[in-house]
């Protein structure tokens, strides 16, 4: 096999790994904003839910009081 042969072919594979990572890289990237955006709604309704949790406690707090 000629030299300029064998460096076509190991172009080609170079350039189809860094392809093959670049899409890995951005699936993980999707992957990191997703798990995110999750996390971030999740943290909402557990910070709307002891909200309510508290309010509750308050008022059977202030009935007893009285």
């Amino acid at each position: 096999m000629e030299p300029a042969n064998r460096k076509d072919k190991q172009k080609q594979r170079d350039s189809s790994t860094r392809g093959d990572r670049a899409k890995q890289k951005s699936a993980q990237q999707e992957l990191k904003q997703r798990q995110r955006a999750e996390i971030y709604a999740l943290n909402k309704v557990m910070t709307e839910l002891e909200q309510q949790q508290f309010e509750a406690f308050c008022k059977r707090m202030q009935s007893q009081g009285d």
